[in-house]
């Protein structure tokens, strides 16, 4: 160690002596811009603005790596591990900081925050990662060259802010930048400009409008010849669906939908069933299906629809047995259990507190008050919190299911969580928050083709999708329908730098926007 310590000291003795051209005065003010997040909470703040889904999920995992490593290296090592700040004796005076730091010298913070920060990000996206190294880098340097930590506490820092943005996967899966697979599927109309696609817009289903543009004066830029219908917020959604099907179907088109997945869902099951091709166009909260598919931005379905570039891909559905009722499809996922119960509560808050922090209560809510439901599952009695069943194989397969692989697979993900075990709602929780609910006992996962469901008078509802219904089926199977939906896809990933173009076409002022029509 005593040798460690010499080697560590000489090296920052060497720094101090050193004269790097052109690093005064850019790394001491970058020392001072690092302080307390605020050049992290910044370029989380440009990212989020600037780029698209994927930058605004990289900002956000940096900002939760950012938090993680600060806490652990401020608060925990620091308190541990006490250690001298270097003397700076050395240090030329116009290079040191004006405040100097009194805490621990080891760990580095800063270099913690930036290296967990740097690293988050490039788990979302290596891109957005690249750009970001560099400044973190430089961040880590400047903390020996302004004469406040050794090279080795700068080496920690950095080791523990990748450490915690990598324990962040534990909890929130990284989405794969590529997309889902399915097989492919010729049969499309290519819709030059849009001819004969009828797209409906839900507004009710929190479409943004960057730029202070509306939805369907975005989607008249990039596919001019498309009818634009919107829904509003007292208009009936599934009749005007319908009516768009119909105009597709009466042009040899396809059918459009703008909207979350619940609207996603609705557009899929007519679609499916009248042999219409599907285009979407990502504008809920989440788009779980838009991101599996690979079309993270209205550019990236407006280049399938004309080109005609589509895939098939499977939809799931649940078809009563017993006790009456209409078939049922989803995209994504089917539950019964204490989930559609926080879809209501959540719903019934959202509008005075917001969203996320209505799924908040309701989350806490619901694990105080649920109990486990009575159901009988492919003829044997279970007593369970929640069944789950993803339309398709979910990653992770021990965690809260994320992304999909594949979109054609023929398979479903059947989850659930055991009422059975003794503490099992307590159990629960702890697993979930120390990321080891793939190991716990009361928590199940299973590859199915099909699943019979009976005994279900008690089970008022049923979510589709993360839309609730009331059901009063007593018996359901689910299953697959294999290749129902032709939805289009990019043939290859488009041209970051073609979708920019023509998300800035979309924002041209008006009458720049009339020339581009023509």
């Amino acid at each position: 160690m005593r040798r460690i310590s010499d080697f560590d000291r000489r090296l920052f003795a060497r720094v101090a002596d050193s004269r790097l051209r052109g690093a005064h005065p850019l790394l001491p003010r970058l020392s001072r811009a690092a302080d307390h997040g605020r050049l992290w909470f910044g370029t989380a703040g440009v990212l989020a603005t600037v780029g698209g889904r994927t930058a605004r999920r990289a900002a956000l995992r940096g900002i939760g790596s950012l938090a993680a490593a600060s806490l652990v290296s401020n608060v925990v090592v620091k308190w541990t591990v006490e250690r001298k700040r270097p003397v700076r004796d050395t240090v030329p005076l116009v290079r040191q900081l004006r405040r100097q730091p009194w805490t621990s010298s080891f760990p580095s913070g800063h270099s913690a925050s930036a290296a967990a920060f740097a690293t988050g990000v490039a788990l979302e996206s290596s891109r957005y990662g690249l750009m970001v190294a560099p400044l973190a880098a430089a961040v880590a340097v400047s903390r020996v060259y302004v004469g406040v930590h050794y090279p080795s506490d700068v080496l920690a820092g950095i080791a523990l802010g990748v450490g915690a943005a990598a324990l962040t996967c534990r909890y929130w899966p990284p989405r794969p930048e590529a997309p889902a697979q399915a097989r492919p599927r010729i049969s499309a109309p290519a819709l030059p400009k849009g001819e004969g696609l009828v797209v409906l817009v839900n507004q009710r289903a929190g479409v943004a409008t960057p730029g202070g543009f509306t939805v369907a004066e975005q989607l008249q830029v990039l596919l001019p010849a498309a009818e634009i219908l919107e829904c509003g917020p007292d208009d009936d959604f599934l009749d005007l669906l319908r009516q768009a099907a119909r105009r597709a179907a009466d042009r040899a088109g396809a059918l459009g939908i703008c909207g979350g997945d619940g609207s996603v869902n609705a557009a899929a099951t007519i679609a499916a069933e009248r042999g219409l091709p599907l285009a979407v166009f990502p504008g809920g909260t989440l788009d779980h299906f838009a991101l599996d598919l690979g079309v993270p931005a209205f550019e990236d379905t407006a280049h399938a629809v004309t080109e005609g570039d589509a895939v098939a891909v499977d939809l799931g559905r649940a078809t009563p047995l017993a006790g009456g009722g209409e078939t049922s499809q989803f995209v994504n996922t089917f539950s019964i259990g204490f989930y559609p119960e926080l879809v209501r509560i959540r719903e019934s808050m959202e509008g005075r507190l917001g969203k996320w922090p209505a799924a908040a209560v309701a989350l806490t809510r619901v694990l105080r008050t649920a109990r486990p439901m009575e159901v009988e599952v492919n003829g044997r009695q279970r007593r369970l919190w929640m069944l789950f069943a993803g339309n398709g194989i979910y990653s992770p397969e021990g965690f809260a299911p994320t992304y999909r692989q594949q979109l054609d697979d023929g398979l479903l993900d059947v989850r659930a969580i055991d009422g059975e075990e003794r503490l099992a709602r307590t159990r629960l929780l702890i697993s979930a928050l120390t990321g080891t609910l793939g190991r716990s006992h009361v928590y199940t996962t299973r590859r199915m083709r099909q699943l019979r469901l009976s005994g279900l008078h008690a089970v008022d509802s049923r979510a589709y999708d993360g839309e609730v219904a009331a059901d009063p089926a007593e018996e359901l199977l689910i299953d697959k329908w294999p290749g129902a939906l032709t939805v289009y896809r990019p043939a290859e990933p488009q041209n970051e730098l073609l979708q920019r173009a023509r998300t800035a076409a979309a924002k041209a002022p008006h009458w720049w926007r009339s020339l581009l029509r023509k």
